[in-house]
């Protein structure tokens, strides 16, 4: 990423494309740190000729001659003025080549250096752009190039939804859901997978699926998995995502599992695990598929075994004592809590981590001796109903810890950031909202 330098300069949208993309940015400064006062994007021009200049260049642009990349500044300026002023007829001229003076090739080069944040204004510039962003090209090619953004999406209120990068800190509110009141009501789970967010409830008398896709910044509906449920559990690895376990619209408890791909926009029903399980967590790790803990059996026990999937052979292992636990919410005889939450766990740099909201703690799974060890704390503001309104994600390098102080009237979320690599947890406050302090779903986009 270029951080805080110039890479785009455009100027005040017109209301009309305002309107069509929420997305847009009157500027575009890639990667800007916020510092005295002023907010990502924001940019400072200079008195002659109206462009900065970037005042460093990265690795990659060393890599390309210095005439030619102040060339690329002055070409990116004039297509922006032409669809501000003059967007009819760009959007009529031939613009396959996206830069012509520079090429596609060079082009693409330069916007992967671009945030997604910015992708919104770039799609404005004319109708090339508009396609390479829109038809997900821009993030094929990321992806093939292991240029990787992870944001947080989560939910502290009924049908709404907001995105926060933890590298810049900048928060995005999505649209609001459009739903009725039963969906609104109903319990659910949440799931990203290559550009979309997933979000699962219930409608009625059917099980219902609605998709936020950061392509056109709109929900949809009308998806459905091969056999409906809900509290299973769930993973994405890249745009697969394995769903596992979970209860059926009778109250059964299920232990079939089916993979969905956001690329092909398919259900694939998978093997069966070994044993039925709800209120179950999920996790990619070195490359296979985890459902941790849960609920099992006419009994309803807790289970604390997991179960391995081999995407390569298809099959299931079951792991022994792999769920982390929670020994201050358990009764004691085997029995969860009633109100007691899935397993909070992540992966990070393919290790495994859990928190235990009873004691505050941080835990770590050992492969191999397959005992969970504390290694620290959870951040102390971070509150929790029996796990519920707690989020413990994995974010790329970080664990990323939402939550608020409860009881306490506030109203205010919290995000943490602690990166293991670099020792015990010490947790850095990213962002602060005024949203509630209940976080009712949550889910990390990297794409």
């Amino acid at each position: 990423m270029l951080e805080g330098r110039s890479f785009l300069v455009s100027r005040t949208l017109p209301s009309s494309l305002e309107q069509e993309n929420k997305w847009t940015y009157t500027t575009c400064r890639v990667g800007a740190e916020v510092s005295n006062g002023k907010r990502p994007f924001e940019l400072d021009l200079e008195e002659e000729g109206g462009l900065r200049k970037a005042s460093k260049v990265s690795d990659h642009e060393e890599n390309l001659p210095r005439a030619q990349f102040d060339r690329l500044s002055l070409t990116l300026a004039a297509p922006i003025d032409h669809a501000y002023n003059q967007r009819q007829s760009s959007d009529q001229a031939d613009t396959s080549s996206l830069i012509p003076p520079i090429g596609r090739d060079l082009t693409i080069n330069c916007l992967l250096q671009c945030s997604r944040a910015d992708y919104g204004s770039l799609a404005s510039l004319n109708r090339s752009f508009r396609s390479l962003i829109k038809s997900g090209e821009m993030y094929r090619i990321r992806q093939q190039n292991k240029v990787i953004e992870h944001w947080v999406y989560f939910s502290c209120r009924l049908l709404e939804w907001v995105a926060f990068d933890p590298v810049t800190q900048r928060w995005m509110q999505l649209p609001r859901m459009n739903s009725n009141e039963c969906f609104m009501c109903s319990d659910k789970e949440s799931l990203a997978v290559g550009t979309e967010l997933l979000v699962f409830g219930k409608d009625l008398m059917s099980h219902v699926i609605y998709n936020y896709s950061i392509l056109t910044n709109s929900w949809s509906s009308g998806m459905s998995m091969n056999s409906p449920r809900c509290l299973f559990g769930s993973a994405s690895l890249g745009e697969i995502a394995i769903f596992a376990g979970g209860c059926d619209s009778q109250g059964n408890i299920l232990s079939s599992a089916e993979l969905y791909d956001s690329e092909k926009q398919t259900w694939v029903t998978l093997p069966s695990m070994s044993k039925p399980r709800k209120m179950c967590s999920g996790v990619f790790m070195d490359g296979k598929f985890y459902v941790i803990g849960g609920i099992g059996g006419s009994s309803g026990r807790a289970l604390s075994c997991g179960e391995e999937f081999d995407l390569k052979t298809r099959t299931w292992k079951e792991i022994p004592h792999m769920s982390p636990g929670n020994h201050g919410s358990s009764p004691g005889n085997g029995m969860p809590s009633p109100a007691e939450a899935p397993p909070l766990v992540a992966v990070v740099n393919n290790e495994l981590y859990a928190a235990d909201y009873a004691d505050m703690e941080v835990k770590k799974y050992s492969k191999e001796t397959r005992v969970w060890i504390t290694v620290g704390r959870l951040p102390e503001r971070a509150g929790s109903m029996n796990g519920w309104g707690l989020a413990f994600r994995a974010c790329g390098e970080r664990v990323i810890v939402i939550g608020g102080p409860r009881g306490q009237g506030e109203g205010i979320i919290e995000v943490n950031s602690w990166v293991p690599s670099e020792g015990p947890p010490e947790w850095r406050l990213l962002g602060r909202k005024q949203c509630g302090s209940f976080v009712y779903n949550c889910a990390v986009m990297g794409c």
